[in-house]
């Protein structure tokens, strides 16, 4: 009995030692699969840097870009609502409708806003690039040009003052101050908050997150600038074609 004992207990022990390497290769071959080429273990969540998501928007961000689409719909109702009634009193051909030709300062008007807009884009475009000294160049230009565009507006009623052209002359007139005159007032809106962007750009900055923070400000300011100049092309088209 001792001896058969003897050969049952090596038997077992033999058993259990080759369980324990296969065990143990088979560990080690699948450790082996996630081995990074440094030879150091990978725990399979880091990712190769093409397949990185850009960062996530702040806080702050997230409801700039709210307050700007919020914004956007009551200008867009706001417009909406004069232009709808435009088009409605111009098409009675009621007596008291007396158009007259655009002045040259509407097309003054219209190069400066323009050029505001690709200039706004350049901007937007050095930024991305991290080129943070030629986009605040390009932020200022365009705050200069939309103040530009506030003063040939300026000039544009006084032009239509000396005519003798005023609000109560005739509906035309009347609708033709307050389009451009409620236009004038977001643009001046714009300005200001081009102010404020070229204030937070003024001096550059090494960190990731601030710059990434400008970014999306000026994406969002973006919106709202592109959007004023597309109005004004409409208006211009209403008020110059559609007589």
């Amino acid at each position: 009995m001792e001896i058969g004992t003897a050969e049952i207990i090596p038997e077992k022990k033999g058993k259990s030692q080759g369980s324990t390497t296969l065990s143990s290769g088979m560990s080690g071959s699948k450790g082996g699969g996630k081995r990074g080429p440094g030879g150091g273990g990978s725990d399979g969540g880091d990712l190769p840097d093409n397949d990185r998501s850009e960062p996530e928007l702040t806080l702050a961000s997230k409801k700039l870009r709210v307050a700007m689409w919020f914004l956007l719909l009551v200008v867009l109702m706001t417009f909406g609502g004069l232009i709808a009634a435009y088009v409605v009193i111009s098409t009675n051909g009621v007596l008291e409708w007396k158009p007259f030709d655009l002045p040259v300062q509407v097309w003054i008007s219209t190069a400066l806003i323009l050029a505001s807009s690709v200039s706004y884009k350049l901007a937007q475009r050095a930024l991305n690039s991290d080129d943070q000294k030629k986009s605040k160049k390009w932020l200022l230009a365009t705050t200069i040009l939309g103040g530009a565009f506030i003063s040939s507006q300026i000039l544009l009623w006084l032009v239509l003052f000396r005519r003798g052209v005023y609000v109560q002359s005739n509906p035309y007139a009347g609708f033709f101050y307050i389009l451009t005159a409620v236009h004038a007032a977001h643009v001046l809106g714009g300005i200001i908050a081009l102010g404020n962007v070229v204030l937070r750009t003024w001096h550059e900055t090494s960190s990731d997150e601030e710059l990434s923070e400008r970014k999306n400000i000026v994406k969002s300011v973006g919106w709202y600038w592109h959007f004023m100049d597309a109005l004004w092309l409409l208006l211009v088209l209403l008020l110059g074609l559609y007589k």
